[in-house]
């Protein structure tokens, strides 16, 4: 093979230090290592500030290699080194430039990305794909009581009936009987559901609309019964779907955020959830639906449930500039679902209506929630997120601030800007949705190299309050159940009609590959850096595919206990261990269907995590003395030889020496 003309690996500290993303005002350190078979007549680390046109040359200047790394694979290099003081929060882009005796060099980054060096990215004309570098500041205070916690996330009409609940069921009245709801407001097309763990309607009306308006009854006295139950699953945040005021089951269509739902209790509810809440360890988010409202609602009420006001009815409502109407009388929506009318988020009255003083994000802080997880994020433009983080932190300064971010959030553009999430004065961190489809591509189908580059990619661009935030899910509301994503058929096509979906089940033997294969998915899940967030309902075995068909209600009294128990002792595992809150990640193994990493830190200890897909037995670079947490069995490397992993086996290893 061709010795490569230029060699530079991002995440060898090596080549770059510090790792990652970086403080600002911090001075990055980088290093190339140049073939020595060419002439440089000039090397240069060339850096664009994502807001600046122009980008800045650096000269790079011979090192002479140290002593200790006199071998002829080392000679065959020249190394020039370069430092560089970066202050202003955002993305930088850089990558290299090389006046030679063979002609002017670009290097970017390797189109080959688990290559220590680049072998395929050599220029002669041309943009080089760059690498990126994260600068943030810590302008707010960090939630770092949930690092090394546990996310667990309730839909909540499907979680539990309180038994004031269930009685009112059984004396046949309940809040959707068609009693009033809210002054004026007739409810007698909602559908109370007496068939706890029934299906959810899914089927369209006669006008072809998924009305989403059947109530199984979960209410939030529902979860605060529940939380022994929680905390011995060892669950420290709980992440509430929405619950306010609206018409649907979801909430997503919210018709008042300034009262909680009736069919979901009261605000007094909520606060007593908080507060029974924080005496088992748990704290409790909310959703923040800002990016919409529902037509159905005080501010728009497009069907006159609210009276005679509202930005549709009266021209001159105070709500009338929330919205953004055309002269036909149709308005901008939510990808274009009429039922949700979007929101002009800049607009001064809407933006202090959330965010000032007396605002939403705000009130429901007071009233004891320990954060917010913010619906489809990127949809929020940035100074409205800024407002919102101000307000939130200023009011809790621990708050937790969410993102609903389904790529890699350090880059994420959106709408025509770029939302720059991390620079310190926004979001703490996001649902990590690169995770959880690299754990399924990995589980399912041996992708070891895919989670690999996913979880190093992330790791590498997010600065580590973000990571050590990340809300890591396997399943959403939004998304396949994962016992159906990791054994279900077409998987890829969702299977094409919801009649299909509905009927979906897997069979004995589907089933138990599943179980097997959702094991080593939560064990993934729950040592990756992070938080894991466990959807209701995952740690009992439900099924699912997509939306209604993943709302399901929790099946109590009839949980799968052996996959409970092993979320159980994964947990315990995770809770005990004290590596998992901050200790950095490290990918040992990943290829051939295999994938092992380590975390470590100097107070703590190093733990290993391996999952064999493969049909081998594999052996993992060890040295020293291990026991596996999973069967307590020990490995003595010096005496006994190296740790082996058998096929379809997973291990999680403590360094014992």
């Amino acid at each position: 093979m061709k010795e490569p003309v230029l060699r530079y690996n991002s995440r060898d500290e090596r080549s770059k230090r510090p790792f990652g993303a970086v403080k600002s005002g911090t001075e990055v350190f980088f290093r190339v290592r140049v073939s020595s078979d060419i002439v440089v007549r000039g090397l240069w680390i060339v850096v664009k500030y994502d807001r600046h046109e122009a980008a800045a040359w650096y000269d790079m200047t011979p090192e002479q290699p140290p002593k200790a790394e006199t071998t002829d694979a080392v000679n065959r290099y020249v190394s020039y080194k370069a430092s560089v003081r970066f202050n202003d929060t955002g993305l930088y882009w850089y990558h290299f430039e090389i006046e030679t005796d063979l002609g002017w060099l670009k290097a970017g980054k390797s189109q080959i990305d688990d290559k220590p060096f680049i072998t395929d990215r050599l220029q002669y004309a041309g943009d080089p794909d760059p690498w990126q570098l994260t600068v943030y500041d810590e302008k707010n205070s960090r939630p770092e009581w949930i690092y090394g916690g546990v996310y667990y996330h309730i839909f909540v009409d499907r979680f539990n009936r309180s038994r004031k609940r269930r009685a009112e069921l059984e004396e046949g009245h309940f809040a959707y009987s068609g009693d009033s709801y809210a002054e004026g407001c007739d409810l007698s097309d909602r559908v109370s559901r007496s068939d706890w763990g029934g299906m959810p309607h899914y089927r369209p009306d006669e006008r072809g609309r998924i009305l989403n308006n059947d109530f199984f009854g979960g209410d939030i006295p529902g979860i605060t019964e529940k939380l022994p139950y929680l905390e011995g699953l060892g669950v420290t945040c709980i992440y509430l779907s929405p619950v306010f005021e609206a018409y649907s089951n979801h909430k997503y269509d919210t018709a008042d955020y300034s009262r909680i739902d009736p069919a979901f209790g009261t605000d007094d509810d909520l606060e007593e959830l908080c507060r029974k809440a924080s005496e088992h360890g748990i704290r409790v988010i909310l959703d923040g639906v800002f990016a919409h409202t529902g037509s159905d609602s005080v501010y728009f009420n497009k069907y006159g449930t609210f009276g005679d006001g509202g930005a549709w009815r009266d021209a001159a409502s105070p709500y009338r500039s929330w919205y953004s109407f055309r002269e036909d009388g149709s308005y901008d929506s939510w990808w274009g679902i009429d039922t949700l009318p979007k929101v002009n988020k800049l607009e001064p009255s809407y933006e202090e209506f959330i965010t000032g003083r007396y605002g939403i994000a705000r009130k429901w802080l007071k009233k004891g929630a320990a954060g917010w997880r913010l619906d489809v994020a990127d949809e929020l433009p940035t100074r409205f997120m800024s407002a919102l983080s101000a307000a939130v932190h200023h009011e809790k300064n621990d708050a937790l601030l969410i993102g609903e971010v389904w790529e890699d959030a350090s880059n994420k553009m959106a709408y025509g800007e770029r939302k720059n999430y991390f620079e310190g004065d926004k979001l703490d961190s996001v649902m990590n949705y690169p995770f959880k489809n690299a754990i399924i591509s990995f589980v399912r189908n041996g992708d070891s190299r895919g989670i690999a580059l996913t979880v190093e990619r992330i790791v590498e661009n997010y600065p580590p309050f973000a990571v050590n935030a990340l809300m890591n899910n396997l399943g959403t509301h939004d998304s396949i159940r994962i016992l159906t994503a990791l054994a279900g058929e077409n998987i890829d096509a969702r299977l094409e009609t919801r009649e299909a979906q509905a009927a979906a089940s897997l069979s004995k033997d589907e089933y138990e590959s599943g179980v097997m294969l959702l094991k080593m998915a939560v064990l993934l899940q729950m040592t990756l850096p992070g938080v894991p967030c466990i959807y209701y309902g995952d740690e009992a075995g439900m099924e699912g595919y997509a939306d209604p068909f993943n709302r399901k209600c929790y099946p109590w009294g009839n949980e799968d206990t052996d996959i409970l128990e092993w979320y159980r002792k994964l947990t315990g595992i995770r809770r005990r261990e004290a590596v998992f809150k901050e200790g950095k990640y490290r990918t040992l193994v990943h290829h051939n269907r295999c994938y092992a990493f380590s975390r470590s830190d100097p107070r703590h200890g190093e733990m290993v995590t391996a999952v064999n897909r493969g049909d081998i037995v594999r052996k993992l670079p060890l040295t020293g003395n291990w026991i596996d947490l999973l069967t307590r069995k020990i490995y003595y490397t010096q005496r006994e030889g190296p740790v082996k992993i058998v096929q379809d086996g997973m291990m999680l290893l403590k360094r014992i020496d």
